[in-house]
């Protein structure tokens, strides 16, 4: 994008799009609104600046952390009491608690086409993370979850065509909702190694999830005879590779053992209060597995941190590195057991004997720790690795693919109508919550993810439907008044058709033309030089197939560009 003139980048973040780039955007919004007019959303239009107010009202101050961008002022003076705005959800709140009071207005999808703002602590990638950013955002309002399951579905459906019509190879997966929130969403995924999140795909493709939320089959029970534990020496020796070399194993027959604390549920404590003392939790998962944080928060019912060494050797006797999971109860400190269901089948792991520069094999759970207990929940709280099966019980293996994420669409449920009192008169004139839904789509990032997608060591390879111009004429001797008669009048006959045609007459080396149009990846090409011509012909030919040159007259070569054009429209 920087080297076609795209864009240009004025600070860590934030860039300017240059004509070529905005024409683009431009289309990408137009098929964005066209598509969200279909659905039957209606657009508005919401202010940049929101008052810090309304973000403590829904507690989100806190969760949305320094990406919630304040303005500087005096305490008290109105500049540090504003919010730049990462999202609207508040904002649409606000005006659904004023105007949308009963029942009769339901459902109802309002969504806008807006400038973002995000403190990225580390903006990279060009424009797929940046600190300002063009997003359409919607938010629906209904009465019943059956209205939210049928106003999704038709966001759902318009983002595949959204996607499908700018040409993106997309994917849509189960997702995370994140700090947005909500009871479900999907996010809708463009594979590519320029990527950052990754997603877990089953190859007979029956099931599609964002690693941070993705399941798999339970592993089986091993059936090795149980050994006797022993106890090793194990000096300096804390890393899983390190412990595995020096025991001569594997990771995947290690038993992690983490250490969290965090606050216990309210409801398990007196008068709704959480206790002040946190409350520890031994996570153990496999060697070779990673801890997935948002499924091990749902299990434990509460936001763990990892806890201190000084916790962690209260808890063991050891230092940090060398926890185990079978003489934990000797120490009289309580905690909780979470077991990831990959351990809990294990047979004979090796893990931390809870003794410094000591680590212990043969390990069996149920036998040497509880698997059962008030106390202990067995439950998947793993990141899910390439290679593990479907959940749907088909057998098909996951694979872990890069993936660029360029829409989202949520279940908010209650979340923000309940914190900010936005309710309707139902049938009965009882005050209700709203249910609400939202649905994100970056049209920014959906122009990088394109590019990401469709290009060669020339440049860029545009879908049709998103390229600054449909179709390049490139005039080889614009000395020549034949060449200049043919390429005026067919770029005048193009135009009046609708198409959009860039007409290169520069007086520049046909070499230096054919680079800058492969760079710009225009999708048609019609080149007319004085030799061709003096044949009666020009040269068609389109830029996802550069060697494909066919040589028909300037007519035919007209009517090719304007039936792609329409085929792809």
């Amino acid at each position: 994008m920087l080297r076609t003139g795209m864009i240009r980048q004025l600070a860590a973040g934030i860039y300017s799009y240059l004509p070529l780039g905005y024409r683009s955007l431009r289309k990408v919004e137009e098929i964005v609104r066209e598509e969200m007019n279909r659905a039957g959303a209606i657009e508005l239009h919401m202010p940049v600046l929101h008052p810090i107010e309304l973000w403590e009202q829904t507690n989100r101050v806190g969760a949305m952390g320094e990406v919630l961008l304040r303005l500087a002022g005096p305490e008290g003076d109105w500049r540090s009491q504003t919010v730049l705005g990462p999202t609207h959800e508040e904002v649409i709140t606000e005006m659904a608690r004023a105007y949308l009071g009963s029942y009769k207005q339901l459902p109802i999808n309002l969504y806008q086409i807006q400038v973002k703002f995000r403190g990225e602590a580390r903006p990279k990638s060009g424009v797929l993370r940046t600190r300002e950013f063009l997003m359409k955002d919607a938010y629906s309002f209904h009465d019943t979850v059956e209205s939210l399951d049928d106003g999704y579905k038709k966001m759902y459906d318009a983002y595949c065509r959204i996607f499908s019509r700018c040409g993106l190879p997309y994917v849509a997966v189960e997702a995370e909702s994140g700090p947005i929130g909500g009871d479900a969403s999907h996010e809708f995924m463009v594979l590519t190694d320029a990527g950052e999140d990754f997603v877990a795909l089953t190859d007979n493709g029956d099931y599609a999830a964002n690693t941070e939320r993705a399941v798999c089959a339970p592993l089986p029970q091993q059936n090795e005879e149980m050994a006797a534990i022993e106890e090793v020496h194990t000096p300096n020796q804390r890393t899983i590779d390190e412990v595995t070399a020096f025991l001569k194993t594997t990771p995947d027959r290690m038993i992690k053992t983490l250490i969290y604390e965090g606050a216990a549920a309210a409801s398990e404590s007196k008068k709704g209060k959480p206790p002040a003392d946190p409350v520890i939790f031994v996570v153990l998962v496999r060697g070779d597995h990673e801890v997935n944080e948002n499924k091990l928060n749902r299990v434990a019912k509460a936001k763990l941190e990892l806890a201190t060494p000084v916790i962690i050797q209260k808890l063991t006797g050891a230092d940090v590195g060398f926890a185990g999971p079978h003489t934990l109860d000797k120490s009289g400190v309580p905690y909780r057991l979470i077991v990831d269901q990959a351990v809990s089948v294990m047979r004979n792991a090796a893990s931390g004997a809870n003794k410094t520069d000591h680590h212990a094999t043969g390990i069996n759970p149920g036998r040497d720790f509880a698997l059962t207990g008030e106390t202990v929940v067995v439950a998947d709280v793993r990141n899910v690795a390439d290679g593990d099966l479907s959940s749907k019980g088909s057998g098909s293996p996951i694979r872990l693919r890069k993936a660029i994420e360029v829409g989202h669409v949520f279940k908010l449920g209650t979340k923000y109508s309940t914190a900010m009192k936005a309710t309707y008169l139902d049938k009965n004139g009882k005050a209700q919550p709203h249910i609400m839904g939202c649905y994100g789509i970056g049209l920014t990032r959906t122009l990088a993810a394109a590019l990401e997608s469709h290009h060669d060591e020339g440049g860029a390879i545009w879908p049709l439907s998103i390229a600054p111009f449909e179709a390049i004429i490139i005039a080889l001797d614009p000395r020549d008044e034949d060449v200049m008669k043919v390429a005026n009048t067919m770029h005048d006959d193009l135009t009046a058709a609708g198409v959009d045609v860039l007409f290169d007459d520069r007086d520049e080396r046909a070499g230096f033309k054919f680079k800058d149009a492969d760079l710009i990846g225009i999708p048609l090409r019609i080149v007319i030089g004085k030799r061709a011509l003096a044949e009666g012909v020009v040269e068609f030919s389109q830029r996802k197939a550069p060697k494909d040159v066919e040589k028909i007259s300037p007519a035919a070569a007209a009517a090719k560009v304007k039936e792609c054009v329409k085929t792809a429209k």
